[in-house]
């Protein structure tokens, strides 16, 4: 496991390296990154940008979600993974924005739970991103990065991933880190393919480590 001042080395080399990460979902406003982010789920920000860009002129409030049938808010989201599912949620989620909140997406993230197709992930995403409160969103990207590193073990769940990384990043850094995780994650330290060779936290990584001895053995 990596300690305080290896964990800040890894979080300066990340900002380093990706300055401007940022939620790539495209959205104007907090309901409009509820439904992206509950969109997401299982599937790329890329293709989620393709189906909201439509869908956002189509669909404004959550009102306008209601008026339509249920088959048709799955034929405008139908080249999303689970878009049945996804699409069912969302005109639940409109029905109780209305019912209980005014058609306001709530600040809060245990409010934001409450909402069908939201879970702790997406509320943090939300109430970071829309709404600049201090949160870390475990998504895929952040999991696996946290634990090739050894900031966090390998058996942790995604909430004591999460719980691990609020201890041991400044909270004033939770957003940001956050991004950078995902970044690093998305583009770098991918699942399939980690650019361990050029990884300036090579030295500080355990599993870049392992797959380097790895290539050795099979080169020599």
């Amino acid at each position: 496991m990596l300690n305080n001042t290896q964990i800040r080395f890894c979080l300066d080399k990340m900002g380093e390296m990706f300055p401007d990460a940022h939620c790539e979902l495209v959205h104007s406003n907090p309901f409009e990154l509820v439904i992206a982010v509950a969109l997401s789920a299982q599937c790329t920000d890329v293709l989620v940008n393709k189906v909201t860009k439509e869908l956002f002129k189509k669909y404004k409030t959550p009102e306008d979600y209601l008026a339509v049938s249920l088959e048709e808010l799955q034929n405008d989201i139908r080249s999303i993974g689970l878009y049945r599912n996804k699409a069912k949620n969302i005109q639940s989620l409109a029905r109780l924005l209305l019912d209980e909140y005014d058609g306001e997406v709530p600040k809060d993230r245990d409010e934001l739970t409450k909402l069908p197709g939201v879970g702790r992930k997406t509320a943090n995403v939300v109430v970071s991103v829309a709404f600049n409160i201090p949160a870390i969103a475990v998504d895929t990207h952040v999991e696996r990065v946290s634990k090739r590193l050894g900031i966090c073990r390998w058996k942790d769940s995604v909430l004591e991933v999460e719980k691990t990384l609020m201890k041991k990043v400044p909270k004033d850094e939770w957003s940001d880190t956050h991004h950078r995780l995902i970044f690093f994650g998305r583009y770098h330290c991918k699942a399939q393919n980690p650019q361990c060779p050029s990884c300036p936290l090579l030295e500080l990584c355990r599993e870049g480590k392992k797959r380097m001895k790895g290539r050795e053995v099979v080169n020599g």
